[in-house]
């Protein structure tokens, strides 16, 4: 098992974390390069050219990465480190999120609302719940996600999630299958690990992932 409680998946090429020296499938860590000016930068689709350098999606490995000067003896070069990188690297996951269940909304994959959740979840059409993670416990009790891992997303705050449907805010939202559904829990997943796991875990609720 991955940092953070990710299985690991060996179909998936595995890199190693610089910080934690752990080796797990590339979906559980962030991409950087060295850019102009020798500047650190990271590379959230992972297309930018030049040697990776991944460390985990983790805060506290992404902080060690940064104290210890790891980002230089990986690139084995004098690098800039920018004091945002964490933050940037936050926003940077989080607006893949917003545009990738913005796509899924678009395609028609993807519903807001209670009773449009509700209905999707009980016609067996939802693969993942999602539920924003400053929304009232009580109301969000009253659905529960698909059975199976990876089916639960808490991360998004609910204006952020309101941000994916051109809403002001959103408390409950619901993916269908499909390939797409796939990355937008891969990268909430990284989302969750720059932000500590607030609200719990970003794709699963509970038990309901075990």
């Amino acid at each position: 098992m991955a940092r953070g409680g990710r299985d690991k998946d060996r179909t998936e090429p595995e890199r190693r974390c610089i910080a934690t020296q752990e080796s797990q499938p590339k979906h559980g860590l962030i991409r950087f390069v060295v850019g102009p000016d020798n500047m650190i930068v990271p590379d959230i689709l992972e297309k930018l050219p030049g040697r990776g350098i991944w460390i985990s999606a983790d805060r506290d490995a992404l902080t060690l990465a940064m104290k210890k000067k790891l980002f230089a003896k990986a690139a084995k070069q004098t690098v800039t480190v920018p004091e945002t990188l964490i933050d940037d690297v936050e926003n940077k996951l989080l607006q893949r999120v917003i545009d990738m269940i913005s796509m899924a909304r678009k395609a028609g994959r993807a519903v807001a609302g209670y009773e449009k959740v509700k209905s999707s979840l009980m016609n067996e059409e939802a693969r993942v719940l999602i539920q924003a993670l400053d929304g009232s416990g009580r109301g969000k009790s009253k659905l529960s996600s698909p059975p199976g891992k990876g089916t639960y997303i808490g991360v998004l705050t609910a204006n952020e999630l309101g941000l994916a449907f051109g809403r002001e805010h959103v408390i409950h939202a619901a993916l269908a299958g499909g390939g797409l559904t796939k990355r937008v829990v891969e990268d909430a997943s990284r989302l969750s690990g720059l932000r500590g796991d607030v609200g719990g875990s970003a794709t699963g609720k509970g038990t309901k992932t075990t």
